[in-house]
């Protein structure tokens, strides 16, 4: 049933941006609220698994519609000296949900019962539609190109950037790969461990704070020193990190790992979004980050499955190993392949760049 949130945001991401050019990003994201509420109450009354699967399957759907357009409208209105900044603190904040949601959704379950969690839900995206509603729309930077949109699908910018998503994309996934690893392998080795579910939340909750405090200076050190800056670092100190996994051998070394773990995840606090505003064209932007999220969704959801395949035919530990592994080959990639798509990939390229604009 948890699967099928992913298929669903992966099975979105295509169409996401066909609403997006059509009614807009910030109606898109009201409309995707709208949609995530009518599945969170599918959700709530369902009675069997025939009504929560695809209400599930509509809820990642939502996700795809709400995380595109925020991330185009984002790459419109922000200038390009504070992009990363910008989505930065986009990351940030949505590492910050992550970390509220269960606490609140825990409160309401334990006042009233399970499907409370659901009503928190469906008021949090109901908040979110009215914000959207009430706030106007930001105007777009006076130096930057006009986004024109439409003039062509997601498959025609799929073959038209053909080998930067051959190259890039692949790297693109593989990140998307580890950090949707990070949230798995963890929780398994420490019931591997034999630590209970308390001590499993609390490392949980130590190493999200630790997420959670980097996303700015993350932004600042992107923009001033370019994407590499930090994407690199990101990937070997996480990748790494998850590699030392399997060597712990009680809590508070796996909390110190886990700490690490976060801390790698947490100064990559919106570099793939940053990336991608940075290799749109203005012409059919959003048509193509559409593609850019699906080789990063579909990271998402290989990434447990690396680690359950490699763990069924080996251990655990090796199938942890695995997907630390592709961690590492990801900040190989990056290396690579940024200073060849991204104007922005180190500080010369940065400033060299900067200065030609201005000029």
């Amino acid at each position: 049933m948890l699967a099928l949130l992913g298929i669903g945001q992966i099975l979105g991401d295509v169409p996401a941006a066909r609403l997006a050019d059509r009614i807009g990003d910030r109606h898109a994201m009201i409309a995707a609220a709208g949609v995530a509420i009518l599945a969170q109450t599918c959700c709530l009354l369902a009675g069997s698994l025939l009504v929560l699967g695809p209400a599930l399957m509509l809820i990642g759907a939502a996700n795809s519609i709400f995380y595109l357009a925020r991330q185009s409208y984002l790459s419109e209105v922000a200038p390009v000296w504070l992009r990363a900044r910008a989505m930065s603190t986009l990351g940030g904040s949505h590492r910050i949900g992550l970390f509220l949601g269960p606490f609140v959704g825990a409160a309401a379950i334990g006042l009233t019962g399970l499907r409370a969690a659901y009503v928190v839900a469906m008021l949090a995206a109901a908040v979110a539609a009215t914000v959207l509603a009430l706030v106007p729309d930001a105007p777009a930077p006076p130096d930057e190109p006009v986004l024109v949109r439409g003039g062509a699908t997601s498959g025609q910018m799929l073959v038209r950037y053909r080998r930067l998503f051959a190259t890039l994309g692949l790297a693109v996934l593989a990140v998307g790969a580890v950090r949707a690893a990070r949230q798995t392998v963890l929780p398994l080795w420490a019931e591997h461990l034999g630590l209970g579910p308390e001590q499993t939340s609390l490392i949980f909750g130590l190493a999200s704070a630790v997420d959670m405090a980097l996303f700015y200076p993350s932004g600042k050190v992107m923009d001033q020193f370019g994407r590499l800056a930090v994407a690199v670092p990101s990937m070997l100190i996480l990748g790494g990190a998850m590699v030392a996994i399997p060597l712990t051998h009680g809590p508070l070394t796996l909390t110190i790992v886990a700490m690490t773990m976060s801390f790698g995840n947490g100064i990559g606090s919106g570099i793939m979004m940053t990336l991608g505003a940075d290799t749109a064209p203005a012409q059919a932007r959003t048509r193509f980050l559409a593609v850019w999220r699906l080789f990063s969704d579909s990271g998402n959801a290989v990434g447990p499955v690396i680690v359950s395949a490699v763990a069924v035919a080996a251990t655990l530990a090796a199938g942890i190993a695995a997907i630390g592994s592709v961690g590492l080959l990801a900040a190989a990639a990056l290396t690579i392949w940024v200073p060849r798509y991204s104007p922005y990939a180190t500080a010369r390229s940065t400033r060299e760049h900067r200065a030609t604009t201005v000029s």
